[in-house]
């Protein structure tokens, strides 16, 4: 079993900024998950935006704190407390944060079957 805490050490060495606007860390990753490429966190501050981007894995972002305008694609939507939002491998997204608070998004990726 491995156990880690957002606030645990290792996590805390990860961090990093994650496409021009959010701080970020790797709380998991293939280092030793099998299927999955990462378990990761992102903390928006207010008016920041995670800039539009492609990647080539399938990611779901979890809000667990303040919101904001997630796009994907062409699809533009108001997200907030507890949306799951699905991202296809290779699809552009972003998240605005338009909240006077920061927004917090767990942020789970995985490779497309094979």
């Amino acid at each position: 079993m491995i156990v880690r805490n957002f606030n645990d050490p290792e996590v805390l060495k990860t961090t990093y900024i994650a496409h021009y606007g959010a701080v970020a860390r790797m709380v998991m990753t293939s280092h030793f998950l099998k299927s999955i490429e990462f378990l990761a966190y992102a903390i928006i501050p207010p008016g920041n935006s995670i800039e539009e981007h492609i990647d080539e894995v399938e990611e779901i972002y979890l809000i667990v704190k303040g919101g904001g305008i997630m796009q994907v694609g062409e699809d533009r939507q108001e997200v907030s407390v507890w949306d799951a939002i699905w991202i296809p491998a290779g699809e552009p997204h972003s998240l605005h944060n338009t909240r006077d608070e920061e927004t917090v998004v767990v942020v789970i990726a995985a490779y497309p079957r094979r």
